[in-house]
């Protein structure tokens, strides 16, 4: 992946990967939307690290992705690693 990649664009592939994982629909959901207010748990987390690893060729740290709280939170530490 290249470090081009706009948060807006990470932001929407986090989106997806939640509805992929069973959560609500992309379009109720924002930046500051708290991943205990969708039900994601730890294993979600975890999942979800996963599938942004794979579709955004990134390497992320499990100890980082356990900490996210909000969909901003993902966004940032996907541009942490991806820079």
């Amino acid at each position: 992946m290249t470090s081009a990649i706009s948060a807006d664009e990470i932001e929407a592939k986090v989106l997806e990967a939640i509805e992929e994982l069973g959560g609500p629909e992309a379009s109720t959901i924002g930046s500051t939307t708290t991943f205990e207010e969708i039900d994601v748990d730890s294993l979600d987390l975890v999942e979800l690290g996963q599938i942004l690893e794979e579709q955004l060729d990134v390497t992320l740290e499990t100890s980082d992705i356990s900490e996210l709280k909000t969909i901003a939170d993902a966004v940032a530490l996907v541009r942490r690693y991806a820079t």
